[in-house]
C-alpha cells in the first residue's frame, strides 16, 4: 500500500524563492495555520514531494485537507486575477483587516468570488433521478446540478436546472446541506425534492444519459467527498444499504 498523500509543513522558507510576503493565509486545519502561494516557474518540489493538479488529488486526501487545498487554489486565483483594478487599471493592494484587494485610486474593493450552485436529489416513489454529465466516465451517474443565475433564489435555480437538464418538474424542495467546491469556485447547496410530472428529456449539450434508479439497482456514483455522494448515501441509508 502506498503512503497517504500529505502536504508540506514548515515556516515561510519551506518553498525556496517565496518570501514571507508571498504567502496567503487561508485559515486553519485542525490546530495548524495554513498558507498558500503561487509557485514560481523555476520551482521544483523537495525530495519526496510532487506537484499534483487539484482534480487529481480528489479522493486521495481526507476531506479537511482536500477542502483546504481547494480553498488555497481559489484564493491564489483570486489574488492573481485582481492584481489590477478592473475599473481604472491601477495596481491593487491587500487590505490588512479583511480578505480583499483594494484600488488606491478609485477605492473599489475586490473580494474572492463565489459562484453559488445547486444540486438536487429527485424522488419518485422508491426511485431517484440520476444523470450522467458528459464529463463523467461511462457508467458513473450523479445528480442534476447547475449554477444559480442572477436574480434567482436557490429554490428557483433548483427547479429550473432539473427542468432544463432532464425535462421533469419537481415540488416539495427541502434543503439538505451545503459544500464548498473548488471547480472552479462554487458553493454547492444540496436539496431533495419530489417528482411532480413530465418525462425525461435530456439536454444533450449537458447530459449524456439519465434515468430513474431504485436503491437495489444503483449505478456507480461520485466519490464520498462530494455532496452528490452524501445525498445519494442518505437515500440509500433509508433502505438499509450503503453506497
Amino acid at each position: 500500500m502506498s503512503d497517504p498523500l500529505r502536504v508540506p509543513e514548515g515556516g515561510p522558507d519551506v518553498v525556496p524563492g517565496i518570501g514571507p510576503g508571498g504567502w496567503l493565509y487561508i485559515g486553519q486545519l485542525g490546530e495548524k495555520h495554513c498558507f498558500a502561494a503561487e509557485m514560481p516557474a523555476s520551482f521544483r518540489p523537495a525530495a519526496g514531494f510532487e506537484i499534483r493538479p487539484l482534480r487529481e488529488i480528489y479522493g486521495l486526501l481526507d476531506e479537511g485537507t482536500f477542502h483546504a487545498a481547494g480553498c488555497a487554489a481559489q484564493i491564489i486565483d483570486w489574488d492573481r486575477d485582481h492584481r489590477f483594478c478592473g475599473h481604472c487599471g491601477r495596481a491593487t493592494t491587500c487590505r490588512s483587516n479583511e480578505r480583499a484587494r483594494e484600488c488606491p485610486a478609485c477605492g473599489r474593493l475586490f473580494f474572492p468570488r463565489l459562484a453559488p450552485a445547486v444540486i438536487v436529489l429527485v424522488r419518485r416513489d422508491d426511485e431517484i433521478l440520476l444523470a450522467r454529465a458528459h464529463r463523467l466516465p461511462p457508467g458513473v451517474f450523479s445528480l442534476v446540478a447547475g449554477f444559480v443565475e442572477p436574480g434567482e433564489s436557490l429554490e428557483q435555480a433548483a427547479m429550473r436546472e432539473v427542468r432544463e437538464e432532464v425535462g421533469v418538474a419537481i415540488r416539495n424542495l427541502s434543503y439538505f446541506a451545503s459544500q464548498p467546491w473548488p471547480f472552479p469556485h462554487s458553493l454547492m447547496a444540496g436539496f431533495t425534492a419530489d417528482y411532480a410530472g413530465g418525462e425525461i428529456r435530456i439536454d444533450p449539450a449537458e447530459i449524456a444519459e439519465a434515468g430513474w434508479f431504485r436503491w437495489d439497482r444503483m449505478p456507480r456514483i461520485p466519490g464520498p467527498l462530494s455532496l452528490s455522494h452524501r445525498l445519494i448515501a442518505a437515500y440509500l441509508a433509508e433502505h438499509g444499504v450503503s453506497p
